[in-house]
């Protein structure tokens, strides 16, 4: 497959899937009786909507074509009002988690799709790319998943881990969340490296014998 048209398949995916991963916090939080997202116009796939213009086109850009280790970008975060939460602790904790678990689930279904496609493949080789195809929409999904519950703030992993965490420890989640992004641009350039076996492995295990990457 020509470079390029791959190159803007996993841009476009990307993007899409960033987009997804906002929407789905709003859902829940809308869900949990914040309609916060709902009244800004958050829920739907309107790029316009969602993206920022360098963390959603510029960075990742510039990653990929410099065959970066570390693809990173982000969309406009969707918004919610902890006040209009029963349960402002388990309500945070939710709506982080609604983030990952929609990568998770696209993940899964194109990895079902791709089970099942996968004979007609080998019957019809001009069906090659189709592989390759939900390979890529497989990886970057369980690569947003995995990373975005990173336990670091803004990260919706930090979420879970404050709800997990005693009241009592109010310090440590400002000290987080105060120096959260120096935190997680160390971790981007030293730590990612050990993500990248739990991806791999999460992928191989919905791919099976058709991974191409």
């Amino acid at each position: 497959m020509n470079d390029l048209l791959l190159l803007i398949f996993q841009f476009l995916v990307f993007i899409f899937s960033v987009m997804v991963h906002e929407v789905s916090h709003g859902l829940m939080a809308l869900k949990l009786g914040d309609d916060t997202a709902k009244d800004l116009g958050r829920l739907n796939l309107n790029p316009a909507k969602h993206l920022d213009f360098f963390g959603s086109f510029v960075l990742p850009f510039i990653l990929v074509i410099t065959n970066s280790p570390v693809i990173f970008g982000w969309a406009k975060p969707v918004p919610y009002n902890p006040n209009n939460l029963k349960n402002p602790k388990i309500g945070a904790a939710l709506i982080g988690a609604a983030g990952p678990l929609s990568n998770i689930f696209i993940a899964v279904i194109f990895g079902i799709l791709l089970r099942l496609a996968g004979p007609a493949v080998e019957l019809n080789p001009n069906l090659a790319p189709l592989i390759l195809f939900f390979n890529v929409i497989i990886f970057i999904n369980l690569l947003l998943a995995v990373f975005n519950l990173v336990p670091i703030p803004p990260l919706d992993g930090s979420k879970l881990l404050f709800a997990l965490l005693p009241s009592q420890s109010y310090r440590l989640q400002r000290l987080l969340e105060q120096y959260g992004l120096v935190i997680l641009l160390l971790f981007l350039f030293i730590g990612f490296g050990l993500l990248i076996p739990i991806i791999q492995g999460l992928h191989a295990v919905l791919v099976g014998r058709w991974l191409t990457l």
